[in-house]
């Protein structure tokens, strides 16, 4: 007689815990899809304005950026995916300063972190919603980002 209290007693466990999956599973899927259908949607496709997709230096429309050169962001990058090309030049007034010659960017190696964007403390540098990167070789996905002929911007 125990051992029938028993499976009848497994048995409505079972039934129940039985239930409650099959009440999640009816709940999702009557629930709105969320699944985009990508390549197809490109035009209608919403990013969110958080995404952090490719790393980007913005230039003014004088070719001007705000990067000095300091190099916090390659100092502060986890894995080296920024170089920071500088030469130093001497002013009109005899002061030595940085000038930035070249800002090497490997998206290939990039965690996305935002350490880089975070610390610049210039804002010369920001991510953007960019996000195909799909080549064949590695090589393509190093980037220039200071634009050629670009200079400091003035204050």
């Amino acid at each position: 007689m125990n051992a029938f209290k028993n499976y009848i007693s497994s048995f409505f466990s079972g039934l129940s815990s039985l239930l409650k999956g099959m009440r999640v599973t009816i709940r999702v899927f009557f629930r709105k899809k969320t699944t985009e259908q990508y390549p197809e949607n490109r035009d209608t496709l919403q990013i969110f304005d958080r995404f952090r997709g490719e790393l980007v230096m913005p230039h003014n429309a004088n070719n001007e950026h705000k990067c000095v050169a300091c190099g916090i962001c390659q100092m502060n990058c986890p894995n080296g995916s920024i170089k920071v090309i500088s030469e130093t030049v001497t002013d009109e007034e005899g002061k030595k300063k940085r000038v930035l010659t070249k800002y090497v960017y490997d998206i290939g190696s990039c965690l996305y972190c935002q350490l880089c964007v975070r610390t610049c403390p210039h804002g010369a540098i920001e991510f953007d919603n960019k996000f195909e990167h799909a080549v064949f070789t590695r090589d393509k996905l190093v980037r220039q980002l200071n634009h050629e002929g670009s200079t400091l911007e003035k204050k």
